[in-house]
């Protein structure tokens, strides 16, 4: 009895374990011939207004489509360890809790497309680390924040067209290439699928790199619709992608000083890189190993330009190395490299009993000691200063024992490695000789609007001794040219001035003391071609002008003369229009008698007072015909 028992018990549990589909759902076992399978669950009931708390522990793929659930709560689906697929589509989601998808470690594919989400917790994406394939389409997302963009690096498949987005994160295009510096390969096997499409895009500097890409073929990255449109700003509503020319928006370029820079141990290097962009660009340095450089200083003269210095005071050999300024805005990226070579090192002794050679009291000597590859090449302090490159050279060094450091370091150490005092004492004395050696009578002779000549007189120097003569504008030393030269030739021409300025100029010769090269002021001629083009613009402004009145006033004079022969025509008129009376009288045949012999066949006929006629001047076309002059009287025929 007590075996019936378990027997029984036995398989109400194997009963109680057999996997349980809801009442609201389907169930489906795949299963294979070696006994596994998987299980696929499909929830459609219209009437459904939750998420499904039973669903088999087992179920690889989960299917919610087309009910009444709202909201995806805390941990809905942290049983199903074995998730694959989750299809949540076609429903009247609003809402999703944060910690919703807690514990689907293997889910690949999320699809919650067709819902009413304004509002997506990207952060839940954390839980998914294996996803590839999120779909959002058709819904009412309207951002995408820039916190969201590490969990998209293993998606191949994003899908968020139909939504609200007028914009994109910038950095969001930096996950693939071209833009993650990362090169194209065409026939590259893993492609990533982006739907953007049917969002009402504003076009301005944060989506140019989808704008780019759009324009663009052969890339990992493809987008479901190519022809995506503008709807703002207003100038490229309704322009395509693939058309649009977006305005003040620049991709930054980075411009540096210099390249490579050897500098001694223990030196101070400035590093200077210039970046240029819209928006304007920001700046920041890296080592080649990635470490943020923050001992900067950065400042942005105008819009769309900004400069960097990096300082490395003390330089060490850890120090050496490649440093990357890198430039970023909203339309791309951009970056150089400077490389830092330390040379040397710096060795301190205790000096031996000797005549001090120091211009200055010190209480110990501090020699540079060259690198063993390059013995015969001196290293030199490059300091890369705002827009120019120059090398710089103090007056005063402190750190050596010699005011010649740069023309005999090398052989100083080598005299006191020998311990040989005689020698040092002959460098001495050529040292106090070559001091006594100089150029003077600087004068400056021949100058014009751009040029000048220099002359010198070389005192002791040989003929073939090298000079080197270095001018610039009064105060303004970091405008310098220099010409090499020879002591023997006695002048050089200075080029390129510019003319009615004040100029400084110094003839340096090798190994002289610092401080103490010749020196002279002069000034440039002002330009005469200016001032003869400015003359003959007056001459030809005065001709211009006397031509000028003289057109007024022969206008003035015509314009006087018709007014004047006017007046007398109109005398004349009104003499002619005067009224004149004619006497006429009536002629008439005198009848005819047989016997008389007349000698009068006309006879006057008295005329009455009504009779006369009034003629006036020139008014028929016999007068205005016989008009002669204005001398002459008019005639009238009657």
């Amino acid at each position: 009895m007590r075996r019936l028992l378990y027997v029984h018990v036995f398989l109400c549990c194997l009963g109680m374990a057999h996997p349980f589909c809801p009442s609201q759902c389907t169930c489906v076992f795949h299963g294979r011939t070696d006994g596994t399978g998987t299980r696929s669950v499909l929830c459609n009931d219209p009437d459904m207004s939750d998420i499904p708390v039973n669903v088999p522990v087992d179920t690889v793929k989960l299917r919610i489509e087309k009910t009444m659930v709202r909201r995806i709560p805390t941990e809905a689906f942290y049983y199903l360890v074995e998730l694959r697929y989750l299809w949540i589509t076609y429903n009247s989601i609003s809402s999703v809790d944060t910690a919703g998808f807690y514990n689907l470690k293997v889910l690949h594919e999320l699809r919650l497309d067709g819902n009413m989400i304004s509002v997506f917790p990207w952060e839940s994406l954390r839980e998914m680390p294996s996803l590839k394939t999120l779909d959002l389409h058709n819904n009412r997302i309207t951002n995408v924040p820039s916190e969201a963009i590490p969990y998209f690096l293993n998606i191949t498949y994003l899908d968020l067209s139909s939504n609200k987005l007028a914009t994109l994160p910038s950095d969001l295009m930096d996950l693939w290439p071209p833009f993650n510096g990362a090169p194209i390969f065409t026939n590259a096997s893993q492609k990533v699928v982006l739907g953007l499409q049917d969002n009402p895009w504003f076009c301005d500097c944060k989506i140019s790199k989808l704008i780019e890409l759009s324009k663009m073929t052969g890339t990992p990255v493809v987008l479901m619709d190519l022809f995506m449109t503008c709807s703002g700003p207003e100038n490229l509503a309704g322009v395509l992608f693939q058309r649009a020319e977006l305005d003040n928006c620049v991709k930054p370029s980075v411009m540096t000083s210099a390249t490579k820079i050897t500098s001694p141990l223990g030196s101070n290097v400035l590093l200077r890189c210039d970046a240029t962009g819209f928006p304007t660009p920001t700046l920041s340095w890296a080592k080649s190993d990635g470490s943020v450089v923050n001992n900067t200083v950065q400042e942005s003269p105008g819009e769309g330009i900004r400069w960097s210095i990096m300082s490395l005071h003390g330089i060490l050999l850890k120090d050496a190395g490649n440093y990357s300024c890198k430039a970023k805005n909203v339309a791309g990226n951009a970056d150089a490299t400077i490389s830092v070579t330390v040379a040397g090192a710096f060795s301190t002794t205790i000096p031996p009993l000797r005549p001090s050679i120091n211009t200055e009291p010190t209480s110990q000597d501090t020699t540079f000691i060259p690198p063993t590859d390059t013995p015969n090449s001196p290293s030199v302090t490059s300091t890369v200063l705002p827009r120019t490159s120059t090398t710089a050279v103090p007056k005063k060094p402190k750190t050596t024992t010699s005011s010649s450091l740069q023309k005999g370091s090398f052989k100083l150490t080598k005299t006191q490695q020998g311990g040989n005092g005689r020698k040092l004492a002959a460098d001495e004395k050529s040292k106090k000789s070559d001091g006594s050696k100089s150029v003077k009578d600087l004068k400056i002779v021949e100058e014009t609007s751009d040029t000048a000549v220099l002359l010198w007189t070389a005192d002791g120097l040989p003929n073939d001794a090298p000079l080197t003569v270095v001018y610039s504008p009064y105060d303004e030393d970091d405008i310098k040219r220099t010409v090499e030269t020879n002591a023997g030739s006695g002048k050089v021409l200075l080029e390129g001035l510019s003319s009615g300025m004040r100029y400084s100029v110094c003839l340096i010769a090798k190994g002289s003391a610092a401080g103490k090269d010749p020196c002279i002021d002069f000034y440039t001629l002002d330009n005469v071609e200016d001032g003869g083009q400015n003359q003959l613009f007056m001459i030809i402004s005065g001709i211009a002008c006397a031509l000028v009145l003289s057109l007024i006033a022969l206008l003035l004079y015509k314009i006087l003369a018709l007014f004047c022969k006017g007046r007398s025509s109109a005398l004349d008129e009104e003499e002619l229009e005067k009224d004149s009376y004619v006497k006429f009288e009536t002629i008439s045949m005198k009848q005819r008698t047989l016997n008389s012999h007349p000698t009068e066949l006309w006879a006057r006929r008295p005329t009455h007072e009504s009779e006369r006629m009034l003629l006036c001047s020139r008014s028929s076309i016999d007068s205005q015909m016989t008009y002669k002059s204005d001398s002459s009287r008019s005639e009238y025929l009657c």
